[in-house]
């Protein structure tokens, strides 16, 4: 592993790497590493010769100025992990680049004027609630693009609407990188790994896997139950489950939304019969002064 601080330096990297016939691959994070950033660097490590790691916190993507300062920064714990997880043995890649550039490096002509638009894509949940959000990591994201050049870039499926957004800013910009999305990676109690957990006091983080609970539930509800009493069932589960829930110690929790969609338009959808792509319920939660989110697929 090498870490690399500087633009030129990681650009002239990869124009090696290209000229050598090196498939590249890119997973972009914002640090604060754990096993679901883990899982994508290694199936990362499995499909390329030539990995890069973005660790960078993005400013321009934080609507909540508290939300940037308050975002966990774990740099050498997570140069520690990616270096354990390089000396293991059986990769294809024979070299991983951590790229871990200041603000300055990234935008050096100050604070990017350039925005992106996604139509119906942004419209919805995530969209109206973090306004300027999606073009924000798009504006990242192009960035990352242009200086790993990479063949494959790696998101992880727990920011579902994410991706969904990148697969639409690849076709505005007309790269021909392979988008590859990866399975949630979740801890033994059901909750999805985030950056944001270790944020939760312990008794919100006990608390916690009741979200993925319930969704699945709602999975199961699917079978007999149609898609707006799936969807106000989750609700009201999650919002009274503070009453019905002692480990809480008197937390609860507070939904912002819960939408099912169409996998693929990310709209709304009325039925269970009115998409062939199939649907996905895509959820954002406050809990103890966290926003968790988290997906369930029917």
């Amino acid at each position: 592993m090498k870490q690399i601080l500087k633009a030129a330096e990681l650009t002239s990297a990869v124009n090696t790497a290209r000229q050598e016939g090196k498939q590249i691959g890119l997973v972009p994070t914002m640090g604060a590493l754990h096993e679901g950033h883990l899982s994508l660097i290694e199936r990362a490590l499995k499909e390329n010769d030539l990995v890069v790691v973005s660790l960078f916190v993005n400013p321009i993507q934080f609507n909540n100025k508290e939300d940037l300062e308050k975002y966990p920064r774990t740099i050498d714990n997570d140069l520690r992990l990616i270096a354990n997880l390089v000396a293991q043995d059986g990769f294809r890649a024979t070299e991983l680049l951590a790229f871990t550039p200041t603000v300055e490096e990234m935008y050096p002509n100050g604070e990017p004027k350039e925005v992106y638009h996604f139509g119906p894509i942004e419209e919805v949940m995530e969209g109206p609630r973090r306004p300027g959000h999606f073009s924000g990591v798009a504006v990242v994201v192009r960035r990352l693009f242009d200086l790993a050049q990479p063949h494959r870039a790696y998101f992880g499926e727990k920011d579902y609407q994410q991706i969904a957004v990148i697969r639409n800013l690849l076709e505005q910009i007309k790269y021909p990188i392979e988008l590859v999305p990866c399975p949630i990676v979740r801890a033994d109690d059901g909750l999805a790994l985030s950056s944001r957990n270790m944020r939760l006091s312990p008794a919100a983080r006990q608390m916690a896997p009741a979200i993925n609970a319930t969704l699945e539930q709602a999975a199961e509800m699917a079978e007999y139950e149609d898609v707006d009493d799936v969807k106000e069932w989750v609700l009201d589960t999650l919002a009274s489950w503070h009453e019905v829930n002692e480990c809480g110690d008197g937390l609860q929790f507070e939904p912002e939304y819960f939408e099912i969609v169409d996998a693929i338009t990310l709209q709304p959808i009325e039925n269970w019969d009115s998409t062939d792509n199939g649907a996905v319920g895509c959820i954002a939660v406050w809990l103890d002064g966290v926003r968790l989110i988290d997906i369930v697929k029917f």
